[in-house]
């Protein structure tokens, strides 16, 4: 397991081999090859936005004009509601254009 330091979050996040797993599965364009991108992104995201689909998720976001012509890669953390200094990729996928989303930190 990894922890990635996330300041926006203010902890660490976890990102477990079986979530590694899940992505390359799921996302074969983004890992194994572009690993180092979801840390970047993770570390140093251009905004955060609160998900739709769960009230305990954010969605990390970093542009990468390099990145298959142009991409934004996306890393769904979790935040543990009972251990709220506890945060996990959910996920990671890459993404041309984002969707509608509150905004909730943005990189100054």
């Amino acid at each position: 397991m990894a922890r990635l330091r996330c300041p926006c979050i203010g902890g660490d996040v976890e990102l477990t081999e079986e979530r590694m797993r899940h992505i390359a599965d799921h996302h074969p364009d983004l890992l194994p090859e572009h690993l180092d991108r979801i840390m970047e992104t993770v570390a140093d995201p251009d905004d955060v936005r609160r998900s739709a689909r769960a009230a305990n998720a954010r969605l990390l976001t970093r542009w990468f004009g390099d990145l298959r012509g142009g991409k934004h890669v996306v890393v769904v953390v979790a935040t543990d509601q009972g251990r709220p200094e506890r945060h996990w990729v959910v996920t990671a996928y890459m993404a041309r254009r984002l969707a509608p989303g509150v905004v909730t930190w943005v990189r100054s």
